[in-house]
């Protein structure tokens, strides 16, 4: 099977086996991160005050930390998912209603994993996991679902939206991981073949109706029910006891960085609200405008990896 952003999928004694092409290894990890300016020297210096300064920091990231590791966003000018294409991202009523929806879900997701769950940490990722080691970052709040910050070695973390790398029965509650579910999708569909044509950002590619028609989807090995992945899906609200903890870590900290954030979502921008509220200096990294850029006291619109490494948490 061929895939036009650079995978070549070859089965191997009936497991699906991802070969990445020289393009896709070396080349696709700037593809999805939109044109900036480069770095400017005091807007470096004014962010290094911003984190000496700060004690108890709480960081909050969205899409943009990770399209340096080759996750495609939604919102990106030129370069994003609603700028490339016109698909939007599955609804979360649809998903749980539906089961033709929940199956061309699946089998999109099939052909996509192996990439996505194969994505590694950028140096942005790597610098704020540094900075917790150092002490400075008091707790960090991810809108993604890459489990990027944990492969970085980040523990004091709150996945806002979940994370692909878990999977959830809508009928018993078990979670399981993602890994063994796509061991029960090969030995289901042990001749099933598709193309893909381009990449989504949470994990999943673009196929034709005609391909996901003989896709075979488990359900739950414990009560048979649907299963779904354990993020929360367009239309869907984050789980309340995880708000409220949220709030808790804000009301707790002298300090925000945003960090490759739009703020675009509700279930994110409420906690800069609350950083408002508390008069906390807020700070934003984000390639681009964002909803909050009248709230914070210094805005920088440079590359994550490019600028955090630069920055000393001592």
């Amino acid at each position: 099977m061929r895939m036009s952003f650079g995978l070549t999928f070859r089965t191997a004694k009936g497991r699906w086996v991802p070969n990445l092409s020289q393009q896709c290894s070396r080349g696709s990890t700037g593809l999805f991160v939109p044109p900036s300016p480069p770095l400017d020297s005091e807007k470096v210096k004014e962010l290094q005050r911003f984190i000496t300064l700060s004690k108890r920091l709480l960081v909050m990231t969205g899409a943009g930390i990770s399209t340096e590791s080759g996750i495609p966003d939604y919102r990106s000018e030129k370069v994003g998912l609603y700028a490339r294409t016109d698909r939007r991202p599955i609804q979360h009523g649809d998903f749980v209603r539906i089961a033709q929806i929940r199956q061309r879900y699946w089998a999109r997701n099939f052909v996509g994993w192996p990439q996505f769950s194969s994505h590694q940490p950028n140096p942005a990722h790597w610098a704020l996991s540094n900075w917790e080691r150092f002490g400075k970052l008091s707790w960090l709040v991810t809108q993604n679902v890459d489990a990027l910050h944990t492969k970085a070695g980040s523990q004091r973390l709150t996945e806002l939206h979940g994370c692909m790398h878990r999977v959830l029965c809508l009928g018993c509650g078990e979670q399981t991981p993602r890994g063994a579910l796509q061991e029960r999708f090969e030995v289901l569909n042990p001749t099933w073949s598709a193309e893909a044509h381009g990449l989504a950002p949470d994990g999943d590619v673009f196929l034709t109706e005609e391909q996901v028609q003989s896709f075979q989807v488990p359900p739950c090995s414990r009560c048979g029910g649907p299963l779904k992945p354990d993020v929360v899906f367009f239309g869907d609200t984050v789980n309340p006891d995880k708000v409220d903890f949220v709030h808790k870590r804000v009301k707790e900290a002298d300090s925000l960085l945003v960090v490759g954030s739009s703020l675009q979502v509700y279930s994110g921008y409420r906690f800069i609200l609350t950083a408002q509220e508390r008069k906390l200096p807020i700070a934003i990294l984000n390639i681009g405008p964002t909803r909050s850029d009248d709230l914070a006291c210094l805005k920088l619109d440079s590359r994550c990896g490019e600028l955090l490494p630069l920055i000393d948490p001592r």
